[in-house]
């Protein structure tokens, strides 16, 4: 597939499931009200003394734990959504809230891995290197693990397995599989789709405060759908 047809299927693919992305941007909404009336009720027990302050520590508590689940279901339910694009199937996933969670925890294992071991490689040569080429380095590392964790993602995603996730010679391996070029005229394009959607955002937000916290609930949602889906399609040429 090209790059115009993977955004063409990913820009259209979130309106063949309408009930989940009706469901997940629901949830989106709720979860950035509570988002809201956590800051607010955290800030409030600082100040507060006695039981008011332990009644809205415990809201606060509440209300961090829902607004987690929340991030993980949907972005539990974006591996599956990669999954179907890599099987390039039509049709979109199942609502499993115990399999979608369990897949956010496996995301946030990879992330870290990826993240940490670029780190770890980059302290060690600035122990041996001067500035200049340890700068250099750093952004080659830093490229190449962030392009990887992407590959990662599609693996977690094919396979169901750590293992294979966490497999980075592998991962590396799949970056010239797809396609470098390939990979990054997607992520530019899709970079630059979400600008102009952030920027029209920014602008009703200014207009109507309540309006644009809806529409970005429902976007937040409808990015996730795209986003995956077009990742999906990407990784499938491998």
């Amino acid at each position: 597939m090209g790059i115009g047809d993977i955004i063409g299927d990913a820009i259209a693919y979130p309106f063949s499931n309408i009930k989940a992305l009706v469901l997940y941007a629901i949830l989106a909404i709720i979860a950035g009200i509570i988002g809201g009336a956590t800051l607010i009720s955290s800030a409030a027990s600082f100040s507060s003394k006695g039981m008011a302050g332990f009644a809205f520590s415990g809201l606060t508590i509440v209300g961090i734990i829902v607004f987690i689940l929340v991030l993980f279901l949907i972005e539990g339910y974006g591996l599956d959504i990669i999954k179907y694009g890599i099987e390039r199937r039509a049709d979109s996933p199942g609502i499993d809230i115990g399999r979608q969670i369990s897949n956010a925890l496996k995301l946030i294992v990879v992330s870290i891995v990826y993240y940490v071991v670029p780190a770890i490689i980059i302290l060690i040569l600035g122990l041996f290197l001067r500035d200049w080429i340890l700068a250099i380095i750093s952004i080659i590392l830093i490229i190449v693990f962030a392009l990887a964790n992407f590959m990662a993602k599609c693996r977690l995603a094919k396979t169901d397995s750590l293992g294979d996730a966490l497999a980075i010679g592998e991962a590396i391996g799949d970056i010239s599989k797809v396609g470098l070029g390939k990979i990054i005229g997607t992520v530019l394009v899709i970079v630059i789709i979400l600008v102009v959607v952030a920027f029209i955002l920014a602008l009703i937000t200014n207009m109507n405060n309540t309006i644009g916290a809806i529409l970005l609930g429902i976007f937040s949602v409808y990015f996730v759908f795209f986003y995956n889906r077009a990742i999906g399609l990407l990784y499938s040429e491998a």
